[in-house]
């Protein structure tokens, strides 16, 4: 093949449809962008109203369970070393 030889001869593509694709495609994933942020908004309220509606608040339920960790930790510690502690 020669410098000056067009490999793609005939191969022509139309313009109009192309820029039409790029620009449906560009509204397309700009009206999903933005459904993806009403989802999340929606989801997020949802959670939000739901946390607010419970008798036990969350932070509540976090601190009693650290607390029964950190006390079945203790007892285990115990055990043990009650079993495993040298005679002397």
């Amino acid at each position: 093949m020669a410098i000056n030889e067009r490999p793609l001869d005939g191969f022509q593509v139309n313009r109009a449809q192309l820029v039409g694709g790029a620009v449906l495609g560009g509204i397309g994933a700009v009206l999903g962008a933005t459904g993806a942020a009403l989802m999340c908004s929606a989801l997020a309220v949802a959670c939000r109203d739901w946390l607010r509606s419970r008798e036990t608040p969350p932070t509540v339920m976090a601190h009693r369970a650290l607390h029964e960790a950190k006390v079945a930790s203790t007892a285990g510690w115990q055990a043990w070393r009650s079993e495993h502690s040298s005679p002397n």
